[in-house]
């Protein structure tokens, strides 16, 4: 491993015997806490998760969906804990839309995050329930300062869902966003995640937080019933594979969009990536193609599995992933234009401990706060992740009552081939997670990079219409090349929000090296 700084960066790897490192320094202080009080990576994990309900609500909520990859010491465990439309949905007014819309009620599907931190408690976890709330509810009840970076998101949000009554009420005090560095307070929130507590989860899903969503619901002449919150159920999955190179890159499969990860990567695989020169532009130019095409195949087909017309391994057969590969002109651009999903909005974590558990978790609202609509009394952001559906009723991915649509949010893993665990890794970004993960898996893999390193690389995406965005720090001579081939290229800001934001935790010796996202507020903890 290089343990070199190619790219300009503000921070350097840590090293620890047990680490979380997520995108809120106080979230990160309260996985470390369950750590220090001999929690396991799962209990770091959910109590990181839930305090980023709080500190984070620009990007997340207890409104929203997750899911996680989990190695457990002997084996790599997924989880799916996305919702569903609800069961009396009338999908017809929506076919006459070009898209989904992005708030109201429309968009709003079953929240399956809290069912997350309730199996992955059952299952794993060492310390009660209720005292991984402990640090998310004291800082909803005492209030926590704004971050920087939470706090410029929140300004522009503002703009969005300040009309929709009742959001104001709950996240613009005083009429407007928090600044960076004003304390925010949310008794509401506090009061809820209590009864979470308290029920073990069953407050909202089938009881009094349940009936407060109906409620809600049925007073606008919405579908979302209790009995869709109560119909509810967390999967446990196994995680898909690819190999690349002399690692295996493991993603949760469908409805989630990692499986466009995966396919880039396979098609990767069987391009000279690791012959090329570090940040050669016709490494980028390869990298950026197949992405092209594990996008659209992304679009064209994932959604709720039970209703996929083609496989998840099907997408990922060997003698596919080569064609695809053969069909890659090195000299020329296809300009496939994929058509990516729309928003983003979303905080990741990984934790790690001693005794080898390692947790790469991930949880949305969608867009930012989620549809702008806010539960009375609750501190509840419903997530707008309906938004992912397809108003066409011909396309594999249509909205139809009790389906789920495909889902943007991927935790990512990382192992040797024999399957030894290497690295907890995610992105957040809406559509930038699959394309992060293959650069991210590249740098690591091809490029040997340290984990700081392999984060703060410059960045490109795909734009919906084609276009290659790529950051201000990519130099003039890749632009050009790329260009050549055919690219069309925009350059974004230096960390701009369209180039996601990660967290690495990677074996290292007997412990861990763990690194954050330069782009954010993001933090490692470490023991």
């Amino acid at each position: 491993m290089k343990f070199e700084f190619p790219y300009p960066s503000v921070r350097v790897p840590v090293f620890g015997d047990a680490c979380v490192a997520t995108t809120q320094p106080l979230a990160a202080q309260a996985g470390l806490a369950m750590l220090a009080r001999g929690g396991n990576a799962v209990d770091a994990a959910i109590a990181t998760a839930i305090a980023l309900t709080v500190v984070e609500p620009t990007m997340n909520g207890i409104g929203g969906d997750s899911f996680a990859i989990i190695w457990d010491g002997e084996t790599l465990q997924g989880t799916n804990a996305s919702g569903a439309a609800p069961a009396g949905l009338d999908p017809t007014p929506l076919h006459a839309l070009p898209s989904m819309p992005l708030t109201g009620w429309a968009p709003v599907t079953v929240p399956g995050a809290v069912s997350n931190w309730v199996a992955l408690s059952q299952r794993y976890g060492k310390l009660p329930f209720a005292d991984l709330f402990e640090p998310a509810i004291r800082y909803a009840h005492d209030g926590f300062l704004v971050p920087y970076v939470i706090a410029r998101s929140w300004a522009l949000q503002a703009g969005w869902f300040g009309d929709i009554p009742g959001f104001a009420e709950a996240f613009l005090p005083n009429g407007r966003a928090p600044r960076a560095g004003e304390r925010f307070r949310n008794p509401n929130a506090a009061a809820t995640l209590t009864k979470i507590a308290e029920s073990q989860g069953e407050s909202f899903y089938r009881g009094e937080l349940a009936e407060a969503i109906e409620r809600y619901a049925r007073d606008n002449g919405a579908a979302l019933r209790a009995s869709d919150l109560a119909a509810h159920r967390h999967e446990w999955v196994t995680p898909l594979q690819q190999r690349y190179r002399d690692s295996l890159v493991h993603e949760i499969p469908p409805n989630g969009q990692g499986i466009a990860a995966l396919i880039a990567l396979g098609i990767l695989d069987r391009l000279p990536l690791k012959d090329l020169p570090l940040d050669d532009p016709e490494a980028m130019h390869f990298a950026v193609e197949a992405t092209r095409l594990g996008l659209s195949d992304l679009h064209a087909h994932v959604t709720d599995p039970r209703q996929m017309r083609i496989t998840a391994e099907e997408l990922l057969a060997p003698e596919r992933l080569a064609s695809l590969a053969s069909g890659i002109d090195p000299a020329r651009s296809s300009g496939l234009a994929p058509k990516p999903s729309r928003a983003q909005g979303t905080v990741y974590l990984c934790t790690a401990d001693r005794s080898g558990m390692m947790v790469s978790l991930i949880q949305s609202n969608y867009r930012g706060f989620g549809s702008g609509l806010v539960v009375p009394g609750t501190g509840i952001a419903l997530h707008n992740r309906g938004a992912c559906f397809s108003t066409d009723p011909d396309h594999p991915n249509a909205i139809a009552p009790g389906k789920k649509p495909m889902n943007t949010i991927i935790p990512g893993f990382l192992s040797d081939a024999d399957g030894t665990p290497r690295a907890a890794f995610g992105v957040m970004g809406g559509a930038v997670q699959a394309q992060a993960h293959v650069q991210v898996v590249s740098r690591l893999v091809d490029q040997d990079l340290q984990p700081q390193a392999a984060l703060d690389a410059p960045r490109w995406r795909l734009a919906d219409d084609g276009t290659l965005l790529v950051e201000e720090a990519m130099p003039r001579s890749w632009v050009e090349a790329l260009q050549a081939r055919g690219h069309v290229v925009k350059p974004i800001p230096q960390w701009s929000n369209d180039s996601g934001a990660g967290q690495l935790i990677m074996r290292y010796g007997d412990g861990y090296m763990a690194a954050s996202e330069s782009r954010r507020d993001g933090y490692v903890a470490v023991l």
